[in-house]
């Protein structure tokens, strides 16, 4: 489906017209700094960048609704209740998390056809929860802040030039991501009986999918004289079963942005995007992730989330460029409970020689 949409929109701008000229320094010339492989280069040209990336969530929901932390504490199963000492129903309950990201990233065109990608990044996850008293009731016995950090996982693309004329560019993405995050991070917390264990962290606070995974994906962008549009679909695929028996779902993008240069400057632009996210629930469970919380169950992780975004760029004709956007969501839809996306924001450098 994420396929088809594509080819039809790349399809569909064939249509227009337009005077772009290949080589004039242009803010707009990139998309908006929170997507990723936009972009290819001639050969021989070398490109480092650094994004840092954060990520809000507050409040829970389920599908498109919000539930109330008193509301999932009393009625939400909790499915590890068979085991001895677990209550009934979630008497952990997250209530806002914040996830940053620094990601380094390396660009290099041996050929004019081909630029080769890598990216490294680093994390670093806080989850607030409110811990209710015993098996039952509203009562809350206390609060507590879960943290991870460290080096997630590595990533390999070539984009391979697929179309390029005065006015418009078609490239096609291709690479891996290599597991080099940590599966087995652990955090202190608070039960509902007043103990502090310490235990491993749920899925969404580890470092790494743990699996080879594939990474693909096509990118269109057209050029006028005094803006640019463009598209892009990438999907990362898991492949087999991590070594500690899960599979993170596969996720799927697909955005669209406007970008126009300032009145009287082509170094400054700004840019307006779309995006469709979907991401696919846990397959298989990790053994020593379980508790009365909503994050320790695999099944509370799909999601279908459409935002929107707004950004800046500015460019030198030296290679420089620095760029900032902000995405809100509009719509979500997720399979909970679990905590909703509020705002992300990405702000980024790169260099290009």
């Amino acid at each position: 489906m994420f396929l088809r949409f594509m080819i039809f929109i790349i399809a569909s701008s064939y249509t227009y017209q337009n005077t772009y000229s290949q080589g004039v320094n242009r803010a707009d010339d990139h998309a908006p700094i929170s997507v990723m492989g936009d972009h290819y280069h001639s050969a021989g040209e070398v490109m480092f960048s650094y994004r840092y990336m954060s990520m809000a969530m507050e409040g829970s929901q389920i599908g498109s609704s919000k539930i109330s932390s008193d509301l999932i504490a009393t009625t939400i199963p909790n499915r590890f209740s068979s085991m001895d000492g677990q209550p009934p129903t979630l008497r952990i309950v997250p209530t806002k998390m914040t996830m940053n990201m620094h990601m380094l990233g390396a660009m290099y065109a041996p050929a004019d056809w081909i630029t080769l990608m890598a990216m490294v990044n680093y994390l670093d996850n806080e989850m607030h929860h409110s811990t209710y008293k015993g098996m039952m009731g509203t009562t809350v016995r206390g609060s507590f802040t879960t943290k991870t950090s460290g080096l997630g996982d590595t990533k390999f693309s070539a984009l391979i030039r697929a179309r390029e004329t005065e006015s418009d560019r078609l490239h096609i993405t291709a690479g891996i991501s290599i597991p080099t995050g940590d599966l087995d991070q652990t955090a202190t917390i608070l039960n509902p009986m007043g103990m502090k264990p310490t235990i491993r962290a749920p899925y969404g606070m580890q470092l790494s999918s743990g699996t080879n995974d594939f990474i693909g994906g096509l990118t269109y962008s057209q050029f006028h004289d005094g803006w640019s549009w463009g598209t892009q679909w990438q999907s990362t695929i898991r492949t087999g079963t991590n070594d500690e028996n899960y599979t993170l779902g596969d996720e799927h993008r697909i955005t669209g942005w406007y970008s126009r240069p300032f009145p009287f400057t082509s170094n400054f632009s700004w840019s307006t995007r779309a995006e469709y996210f979907n991401r696919g629930n846990i397959q298989g469970m990790d053994s020593k992730i379980m508790g009365p919380v909503q994050t320790a169950d695999p099944d509370n992780y799909g999601a279908n989330r459409i935002s929107i975004g707004l950004g800046i760029n500015f460019a030198t004709g030296s290679g420089h460029r620095v760029a900032l956007e902000y995405v809100i969501p509009i719509q979500q839809d997720l399979k909970g409970p679990q905590l909703k996306a509020e705002n992300q924001m990405t702000l980024g450098y790169q260099f290009t020689f």
